[in-house]
């Protein structure tokens, strides 16, 4: 049998700069907020490229199986990029990397707007996967170090963050569609304004130095196990979140009818409703546990992707959607903190280990999604992600040391 007894055991020891470890709580609050916002920067930067995938789709003339194909390259750059983003940030600093590749992530989403072949939205994707990955993992780095720091759970509210700016970069999706801008100057006005929130915040970061000192490996050892059951279950989360983000617009447009800009109303009310699940996220594990949090999540998840299949209507599939983020939306920052307190990998390497099977998802969800709905439909394509709702549930309730 597998143990999965296995969450007590996360513990972390890490050296903090002395401005950060005996700071006022005036100026951790600033930390705190710096970290937000560069959660936000990423998540306005991603939400604007999902809101805008009907529009590529149709100027491409992608059919539903070409689309899914070229969405294997976001995951792809993303999985390229994985056995070296860890190493990278426990050799740099999560301070050094996610300064640079936030930019390069930025600077890659601009260039998406130019493509006018498939291929140059692939090699696009590619690259947005790559810097994507590489600011992920730095950016949750800074996560776990600032909720060791106030020495609470908080990590959900970061995560939160991202989802605000998910909700806001949609909205904003509305009103550039709406305005007839194209996706290239769509994406140019993200980008300053993901620059001016870099620029303001960058100095208020954390500066650590691990006192996890691990043993000489080599290169492909195997890892720990405990991470990678964590990433089991990010897996099944984040593949369910990847068609969301890919495919929600394309449902709505395809499958309910709906015209013009509320293409982006399944995206927006998904982001809205999963931004408030992880500001509430926290309050809730503290009150109920882990388990029964993650079982109705899980729950909530499937739910929702079966009533939008069942009833393909504006009204139903916006409610369904909002469960779905809802479900969603505490799974994932619960994962990566437990990751991040490992005690016998460094928090970069940890999360990095559980990011690589968890964005298994995010590779096998959306590019199975296009295949299965070029065969059968889109509404039944939906129905197979739904599965991974009931997966989480079951696969939590063995794991008992999780409270």
């Amino acid at each position: 049998m597998i143990d999965l007894n296995f969450i007590t055991r996360f513990r972390t020891e890490t050296k903090y700069d002395k401005s950060n470890k005996n700071a006022k709580a005036s100026y951790l609050n600033r930390i705190r907020w710096a970290v937000s916002l560069f959660y936000c920067a990423m998540g306005l930067t991603f939400a604007s490229w999902a809101s805008r995938i009907p529009d590529l789709k149709t100027a491409l003339h992608l059919t539903d199986g070409d689309l899914g194909t070229i969405l294997f390259a976001l995951p792809l750059g993303q999985l390229i990029v994985m056995p070296f983003s860890g190493k990278l940030v426990t050799r740099f600093s999560s301070y050094n990397v996610l300064i640079f590749s936030l930019l390069l992530y930025v600077f890659s989403l601009t260039n998406i707007g130019l493509a006018t072949q498939p291929w140059h939205l692939a090699l696009g994707l590619f690259l947005f996967g790559m810097f994507a990955n590489l600011s992920n993992i730095a950016v949750n780095t800074q996560g776990v170090y600032t909720e060791l720091l106030f020495k609470r759970t908080i990590m959900g509210s970061f995560h939160g963050a991202w989802s605000i700016a998910g909700f806001s970069g949609a909205i904003l999706g509305l009103g550039m569609i709406a305005l007839g801008l194209s996706p290239y100057i769509h994406f140019l006005i993200i980008a300053a304004i993901a620059l001016l929130l870099i620029a303001f915040n960058y100095r208020f970061l954390i500066r650590t130095k691990d006192k996890i000192k691990p043993e000489s490996k080599k290169f492909f050892s195997k890892p720990d196990k405990n991470l990678i059951w964590l990433g089991v279950i990010g897996f099944c989360c984040m593949a369910s979140e990847g068609v969301m983000f890919d495919w929600s617009g394309i449902y709505f447009k395809d499958v309910v009818k709906v015209q013009g800009s509320l293409v982006v109303l399944g995206y927006a009310s998904y982001m809205i409703m999963m931004a408030s699940g992880r500001f509430l996220g926290d309050v809730f594990i503290q009150k109920f546990g882990r388990i029964l949090v993650i079982q109705i999540s899980g729950l909530m998840i499937s739910i929702g992707l079966f009533v939008a299949v069942i009833f393909p209507y504006i009204v139903p599939c916006t409610l369904s959607f909002m469960v779905v983020g809802l479900g969603v939306s505490a799974i994932v920052p619960t994962v990566y903190s437990l990751a991040g307190k490992n005690p016998s990998v460094p928090p970069g390497e940890a999360l990095t280990i559980v990011s690589s099977v968890s964005f298994l998802g995010f590779l096998m969800g959306p590019p199975v999604i296009g295949y299965i709905a070029e065969w059968f439909g889109l509404r039944y394509s939906f129905a197979f992600i739904g599965i991974f709702g009931f997966i989480i549930a079951i696969m939590v309730s063995r794991i008992k040391a999780i409270a």
